[in-house]
C-alpha cells in the first residue's frame, strides 16, 4: 500500500504536535519549535501554545502547522521522541 495512503488523513491540512517534557528546562517551548521547524519552514511563534501541568513538575508544547504528508508528519515525530529533553510526544 502507498505510504501516503496509510493514514486517514488527506493533505494538506492543519495538524497539531503535542510534546512533553520537564518544566525545568531552560527553554522547553523553543525546543520544540526548534525541532518541528526543521521540518514546517514557515512555521511562526504564534503556532505554538504551552500549558505547565497541575503539579508544575512537566510543561506540555503543542505546535499548529500546515502538514504537508504522512513523511512530515513521521519525521516530526521521530525528531521529537528522539531528542533526550522530550518525556512524550502525542
Amino acid at each position: 500500500m502507498n505510504q501516503e495512503k496509510d493514514t486517514l488523513l488527506e493533505f494538506p491540512c492543519e495538524f497539531s504536535v503535542k510534546a512533553m517534557g520537564l518544566s525545568s528546562h531552560t527553554d522547553f517551548e523553543a525546543l520544540v519549535m526548534e525541532i518541528v521547524s526543521v521540518h514546517v519552514p514557515d512555521l511562526t511563534p504564534d503556532a505554538s501554545r504551552s500549558r505547565t501541568s497541575k503539579n508544575g513538575k512537566y510543561l506540555s508544547v503543542t505546535i499548529t502547522f500546515q502538514a504537508t504528508s504522512k513523511a512530515q508528519l513521521d519525521a516530526i515525530y521521530y525528531d521529537l521522541t528522539d531528542h533526550n529533553d522530550v518525556v512524550m510526544s502525542l
